[in-house]
């Protein structure tokens, strides 16, 4: 029996105390966190592809065959079938299929994203460090976007994070059965969005094995030596994939991917599902059929996906980068951070499909390398990177500053039709976050260190944030009108469907919830025929399309439309027409 009285480890107190330090102020970083991605949530109504995720799921509740991915009726593959179940999963936690439920598992998929890369940064460098790098992917602009958006692009993320951090914790061990985990880890992130699920930790895990020493001793390695000198080298840096347990988990992984596809193809006699997946990962990336973006197009875009933190990031490249020149500690973390940075950045620019938010994956590394060089307790060691982060975070102050100009009315300083458009919403939420915000920059500038722009950047970043996405945002749906569209036309038509049909466009078809498909019509010889037939007596149809038809329409109903909007818009705006006479 141990005596009251024995003394304690003092290392042990320490590591328990540091432990329960960083474990309340993750939970405070996750709260705040889950403010910025849950709060009014539903609040906004659909809008571009969050259609896709909530009409898919509406349809598989409404035929019960979960297998099959459809739009009113159309197969739609292009996406796995993970993320869809994921919206069906969330319809109990939020009331019903709702905007809300639509967006969930991205916000929760979010948080996730920012537990696991404090936990990650934490195990690199330190707790300072990890908490950093959470706040900066938290409050970076597209990743509350995202978080907040019916999509698979966060999900992606937290999946990654998880598998690299799986790996981190085991790396020296070799083989074991946290390879299983692995590829298991894998092959449920590609269920949701697609291969990029195993493609980017692969790519991530394998170029850190290669380079954690560094470029000169790999290379010396790979070019000295006979043959089979240089592969047993390269086999003995990537020990975590040479070994009996990558053959298990494969297999493993490789079957929980497979199966839904397998069940879908026995259930509609159709391999429709692999072979988009096949188009959608390996065709777009080699021979792009859309989005061909310039090959320089991810340089400037991060800037945008990553602000107001990106402003902060030539600095903290140049600083790392500088450290692994001087061989200063921590070199293993640096170089995972980097190569994780660089093989992220490299990856989707040699893609020929190229989209600005395709790059999304690249935020955890680059809030990593950020939180790296705020974190440090002293100066820059890098006087390039010192100067960089005093323009960088100018250029952070000046805008919150200059911000004040927002509350000038449009039609003061806007040209026309522009000077209609309405005053800033939430008038005092916005002018307490401005002189918080001012507050923050006049306290770095007093005591100007990295410690302190680290501070003023998070307090900027997430009243920014919060302004923009649970205040400004909601109050911009008023100007909204595809869903009050939608509900329009359900009280104008008495409710039931039968009878409506669409002209090249789906228009609110989730907030029309029709039973089964309308009837869907891009040649105006086959919507004659079926006004002949008595199938359509109402039709949603574009302004722009009107005058190709050719057939007597009244328009009874129409969605709403501003003075600031220009023509183009106002003609792809959806009316409802009563069809003959």
């Amino acid at each position: 029996m141990t005596s009251a009285s024995a003394p304690r480890d003092p290392i042990a107190s320490q590591h328990a105390g540091d432990d329960s330090q960083f474990r309340l102020r993750a939970a405070l970083v996750l709260v705040l966190a889950a403010i910025l991605f849950l709060a009014r949530l539903g609040a906004r109504a659909l809008w571009s592809s969050e259609f896709r995720w909530a009409e898919i799921a509406r349809e598989m509740l409404v035929t019960h065959n979960y297998f099959w991915p459809t739009i009113n009726g159309h197969v739609y593959y292009d996406k796995p079938l993970g993320s869809y179940w994921l919206v069906i999963f969330s319809t109990p936690f939020s009331g019903g299929l709702n905007e809300a439920a639509t967006r969930l598992p991205s916000a929760i998929a979010g948080l996730l994203a920012v537990l696991l890369l404090m936990l990650l940064t934490r195990r690199l460098y330190d707790a300072r460090t990890g908490l950093l790098s959470g706040i900066i992917l938290a409050t970076s602009f597209s990743f509350v976007f995202f978080s907040r958006d019916a999509s698979a692009d966060v999900e992606t993320i937290t999946g990654e994070l998880a598998a690299l951090l799986l790996f981190n914790h085991f790396e020296d061990r070799g083989g074991g059965i946290w390879i299983v985990g692995l590829w298991l880890i894998m092959a449920a992130t590609s269920l949701t969005k697609g291969l990029l699920g195993f493609a980017l930790p692969l790519l991530m895990i394998g170029a850190y094995s290669c380079l954690r020493d560094g470029w000169s001793q790999f290379l010396q390695e790979i070019l000295a030596g006979s043959i089979p000198d240089r592969v047993r080298k390269l086999i003995e840096r990537n020990r975590w994939f040479f070994n009996w347990y990558t053959v298990a988990g494969i297999a493993v992984g490789g079957f929980v991917y497979y199966l839904p596809f397998e069940i879908s193809a026995r259930m509609m006699g159709t391999q429709k599902g692999l072979a988009m997946v096949y188009r959608e990962n390996v065709v777009r990336f080699f021979h792009p059929f859309d989005h061909r973006g310039p090959i320089y197009l991810y340089v400037y875009v991060i800037f945008g996906l990553m602000a107001p933190w990106s402003a902060l990031l030539p600095a903290a490249l140049v600083e790392t980068h500088s450290l692994r020149h001087a061989n200063t500690e921590p070199v293993r973390a640096d170089r995972f951070a980097l190569v994780y940075f660089w093989a992220t950045f490299i990856f989707f620019t040699l893609s020929g499909s190229r989209r600005s938010y395709y790059i999304l994956p690249i935020l955890p590394a680059a809030a990593i390398l950020v939180a790296r060089t705020l974190a440090y307790p002293g100066e820059l060691r890098s006087i390039f990177a010192r100067r960089l982060l005093a323009i960088g975070y100018g250029i952070v102050a000046f805008a919150a500053i200059a911000g004040i100009v927002a509350l000038i009315p449009p039609w003061v300083i806007l040209p026309s039709p522009y000077d209609a458009l309405p005053d800033l919403p939430d008038k005092f939420a916005f002018i307490v976050f401005w002189i918080v915000s001012v507050a923050a920059v006049i306290y770095t500038i007093r005591k100007f260190s990295p410690y302190r722009v680290a501070i003023s950047v998070g307090v900027i970043a997430y009243l920014v944030m919060t302004y923009i996405y649970i205040f400004a945002m909601p109050a911009a749906e008023a100007y909204r009108g595809e869903k009050p569209f939608g509900y329009a036309v359900l009280n104008k038509i008495g409710g039931a469907t039968d009878h409506l049909v669409l002209f090249k466009t789906q228009g609110p078809l989730f907030y029309l919830n029709p039973p089964n498909p309308l009837p869907e019509f891009d040649k105006k010889q086959d919507l004659q025929d079926a006004i002949a037939k008595g199938d359509a007596k109402w039709m949603i149809v574009r302004r722009r399309d009107m005058p190709k038809l050719d057939t007597p329409t009244t328009v009874e109903l129409s969605e709403a439309s501003y003075p600031w909007e220009t023509d183009y818009n106002y003609r792809n705006k959806v009316v409802l027409v009563r069809l003959g006479n």
